[in-house]
């Protein structure tokens, strides 16, 4: 699938991804992408996280790739049963730990726990070895239970700007390869 011919939705996380964020800047690349918005950033609450994800969704006039990062893939994952509309595939980066009581800040944890039912979809789950917000053999067993292809990003800390992934070009080299497989 090319990008020209998916609408291809940005899902952030807790705060929002500023403008160095991998996020930003692959939004500003992409021509048929878009940010789901949220209407508070810094206090999620999953039910209007997931119901403004399933609108942009089900609103869709393409194929719908999502690229979700931390709190924005249980965003997706708790979306699922509201979408009227299939998802090609899901690019999903550092999936926060939503079911250990120590994250960080505490209301994360009402996005958890993860129903661990296969995707209907193709995804990707990217995530790293020194992830503060979640243990590298909880992101692959996430992976396996979702059916996803898992990517080891190495030592990437949370994969954002603060980890200093502004551009990430391996990410975008493994989303580009990702996009070619998918079916419209």
């Amino acid at each position: 699938m090319k990008v020209k011919d998916a609408d291809i939705l940005i899902v952030p996380g807790y705060t929002n991804s500023g403008p160095e964020h991998w996020q930003t800047r692959w939004q500003q690349k992409l021509s048929t992408a878009r940010r789901v918005e949220q209407a508070e950033w810094s206090k999620p609450v999953r039910e209007d996280w997931t119901q403004r994800l399933a609108n942009a969704v089900n609103e869709a006039e393409r194929p719908v790739v999502i690229v979700a990062h931390s709190l924005g893939v249980p965003t997706l994952i708790h979306a699922l049963p509201m979408l009227t509309r299939p998802v090609a595939g899901a690019f999903l980066v550092a999936p926060p730990d939503v079911a250990n009581p120590a994250i960080r800040p505490k209301h994360l944890m009402t996005f958890g726990p993860y129903p661990r039912d296969p995707l209907p979809f193709p995804s990707i789950v990217a995530s790293s070895s020194n992830d503060p917000f979640c243990a590298l053999e909880v992101a692959e067993d996430i992976a396996a239970a979702w059916g996803s292809l898992f990517v080891h990003a190495g030592e990437a800390g949370h994969i954002n700007a603060d980890s200093g992934y502004g551009p990430w070009p391996e990410g975008s080299m493994a989303f580009a390869n990702f996009m070619t497989r998918l079916e419209g």
